[in-house]
């Protein structure tokens, strides 16, 4: 059975516990990051140097890290034409949401995500919570904008571009703090927070 190393509470873990639900392929997760450790095993090394989470293990060993690239890899390979697109032009609008995620929205806001959820109230540093906040508040923008005349982020049917964008936006939308509102983004989530895949993928409170 394939294998998917990593903690549930992690974004990156959560993108391919998502995706490989969507794709109909029985797995088995394995905790490790932080807390549960493992990561930075030789053992786990030797399978990803880099000692992060996730990791991809497949029956016959071969293994894969890096978020994105494990649901591109997962999503052509079961879900080619549907999470997948055959068209190039329709599949490099999925990919394109899938590395903004990682490129621009995530290192905008992830300080205040931090420092709101993972750092206690006496050790937070507010002004640079602000100035986070502030900076996401420019890339919600963005997405809230796009899916003004887009179904999902990849145009009007749910792909592998979906799953990312939904996963940071998932934070960016219960964290603890104040935000413009942003009704195509929260319409958008809430139809892929629906999907029975999700159960049990993205929940709150915050981790």
């Amino acid at each position: 059975m394939m294998k998917i190393w990593g903690r549930i509470s992690s974004i990156n873990v959560q993108k391919v516990v998502w995706c490989a639900g969507e794709v109909g392929i029985p797995f088995e997760r394995i905790d490790a990051g932080l807390a549960f450790g493992i990561n930075n095993t030789p053992e786990f090394k030797e399978k990803n140097p880099n000692g992060l989470v996730p990791l991809l293990e497949e029956d016959d060993g071969w293994t894969l890290w890096e978020s994105n690239a494990i649901v591109r890899y997962l999503a052509a390979r079961h879900s080619a034409g549907n999470l997948w697109p055959e068209d190039p032009r329709e599949r490099a609008l999925s990919d394109r949401w899938m590395d903004w995620q990682t490129t621009a929205f995530a290192p905008a806001f992830i300080p205040a995500f931090m420092g709101l959820v993972r750092t206690p109230p006496e050790k937070r540093d507010q002004a640079a919570i602000d100035a986070a906040m502030q900076r996401g508040e420019g890339f919600a923008a963005i997405l809230d904008q796009h899916l003004g005349g887009n179904a999902y982020v990849g145009g009007e049917r749910f792909t592998m571009g979906d799953i990312p964008a939904a996963c940071i936006a998932h934070r960016w939308l219960n964290m603890p703090a104040e935000r413009t509102p942003r009704p195509n983004m929260e319409r958008w989530y809430r139809e892929v927070l629906a999907r029975p895949a999700v159960a049990g993928v993205l929940t709150a409170p915050l981790a």
